[in-house]
């Protein structure tokens, strides 16, 4: 008898990238593969919660993804290691999106304060359900407050 075991789609997230530190991200479960030399890419395990009446993948929950995988993108390529902000964001929706989405981002070019980039979303079966265009402005990281009311930096929460 050969019996196959179900994983869920969290289970198999638990062991792929890392968790992003940033509130909203960690609310929605976005996983971080890779960053490197203007590229990006992450991941979410879609859950009843991202979906819309329909079962499937809400269009802010994608159009999130596609923010994220450039702003990552973005960064990546920027030997100041600054963050960004994003100043415009187009984005194709072509089908309904569900299981494990994967998002794909490039630089296709960068000037002295802007990131112009492109991203791919993918469905766990690889078609592309949707594409992006956006333009990320480059900022220095701005200090936040510690719980002591200290102005700081804290490296590990730049705005993606």
């Amino acid at each position: 008898m050969n019996k196959q075991v179900q994983i869920n789609p969290q289970t198999q997230l638990a062991n792929l990238g890392e968790e992003l530190n940033v509130p909203f991200l960690k609310l929605l479960g976005v996983r971080f593969l890779s960053a490197e030399m203007g590229k990006g890419e992450i991941l979410l395990a879609l859950k009843p919660e991202h979906t819309n009446t329909w079962s499937v993948a809400h269009g802010g929950v994608l159009l999130t993804l596609m923010d994220v995988a450039m702003a990552v993108a973005a960064r990546s390529g920027d030997p100041s290691d600054r963050s960004v902000v994003t100043i415009e964001l187009k984005n194709n929706f072509m089908q309904a999106a569900t299981g494990i989405l994967r998002v794909k981002a490039d630089t296709v070019r960068r000037t002295a304060t802007m990131a112009f980039c492109e991203a791919k979303l993918y469905n766990d079966q690889g078609e592309i359900c949707c594409m992006a265009t956006g333009t990320f402005q480059f900022i220095k990281r701005l200090p936040s407050r510690n719980q002591d009311g200290d102005r700081v930096i804290n490296e590990d929460q730049r705005t993606s």
